[in-house]
């Protein structure tokens, strides 16, 4: 289920590559291949209401304007199913994808339920809310659907793994006890590395980022971060304790990073409202669409647009969020 990219970049010193580029020893050759992409979206009305129960001939998805098969197809948490080329649906049997070992735990079957990635600061900044955060999110690791694994990372400065990928909510709920209060607060770095460990790991994957919002010690920009995610499928949400108001520059990087992956940004000063933030993104998991499609040809080495589309009469009614497109990088 998840999207696999290998990059490949050939250059004239390289053996076979140096007799590719002697007509043209000026202009490098890139090649970028994408062997199967993930897109996960929700559907809503105009009332904002989930929409659910839409099959795989609902939806129509454009790759630059390019139409793509949907070769996988799951909602909410229910296994995946292969879409067939005439449009039927099928079984996907357990053995044609495993997940691999990454050391990052796994989850019990890579084709069913969501990798819940969920990144707590435990930075200075964070030190009167603390004790109220950790609850909120214990709250939330007890609340998700079975069929999910969760990981529970923490950072200050650093970046500290405390829970890998497990269903054990005991077990994730310890490794947040675990963590303490720590010092300056590297969010973008810590962002970033959590984005890497979700990309080894087979399946509909999600970030969840609860902090007050402060980076004083970050080497890599929000944006680095924005595009990472685009490009590997992983929604990010962030639940920040700020006011709003009080740091419109955190506020504003929160709103364009969650937005660009398909995911939402809450402002949630209050235990009562961070709670509603978590509720808020455990139904936006259980009310979601996956799709996976290997990209027709296209000639588009930089940003690719993914546009989604409701081919039934009632489409206009519809609204889909999903993240915009991704980049398919060259590989080695």
């Amino acid at each position: 289920m998840t999207r696999f990219t290998k990059r490949a970049l050939p250059f004239a010193m390289l053996g076979a590559a140096g007799a590719l580029l002697a007509q043209e020893p000026e202009r490098p050759v890139f090649r970028v291949k994408v062997d199967m992409v993930v897109l996960t979206f929700q559907v809503t009305d105009n009332r904002g209401r989930y929409v659910n129960g839409l099959k795989p001939s609902d939806f129509r998805i454009l790759e630059d304007g390019i139409p793509q098969r949907i070769a996988t197809f799951a909602e909410g948490s229910n296994p995946a199913v292969q879409v067939l080329p005439d449009g039927t649906t099928r079984p996907i049997l357990p053995a044609e994808e495993a997940a691999a070992d990454t050391g990052l735990g796994r989850p019990a079957d890579p084709l069913v339920g969501t990798n819940v990635f969920v990144l707590f600061d435990t930075s200075n900044y964070m030190y009167r809310s603390f004790v109220y955060a950790s609850d909120a999110i214990a709250d939330f690791v007890r609340g998700l659907d079975r069929a999910d694994s969760v990981a529970v990372y923490t950072f200050s400065r650093n970046l500290s793994r405390a829970s890998l990928l497990t269903q054990d909510r005991n077990q994730a709920i310890m490794g947040l006890r675990k963590a303490v209060a720590g010092d300056d607060a590297a969010l973008y770095n810590a962002m970033l590395l959590t984005l890497r460990d979700a990309a080894k790991v087979p399946g509909r994957k999600v970030l969840i980022v609860f902090s007050n919002g402060p980076d004083n010690a970050s080497v890599v920009a929000p944006d680095d971060v924005r595009v990472l995610a685009e490009d590997e499928g992983i929604p990010i949400y962030v639940i920040s304790t700020n006011d709003v108001n009080k740091d419109p520059v955190s506020s504003a990087v929160f709103r364009r990073v969650s937005t660009q992956t398909g995911g939402k940004a809450y402002f949630a000063r209050t235990w009562q409202r961070q709670v509603e933030a978590f509720e808020s993104i455990r139904e936006d998991l259980g009310n979601s669409y996956t799709v996976t499609y290997y990209p027709a040809p296209n000639p588009n080495e930089g940003f690719r647009r993914i546009t989604v589309e409701i081919v039934t009469d009632t489409a206009k009614r519809y609204r889909v969020r999903a993240r915009p497109g991704y980049r398919p990088r060259p590989a080695f």
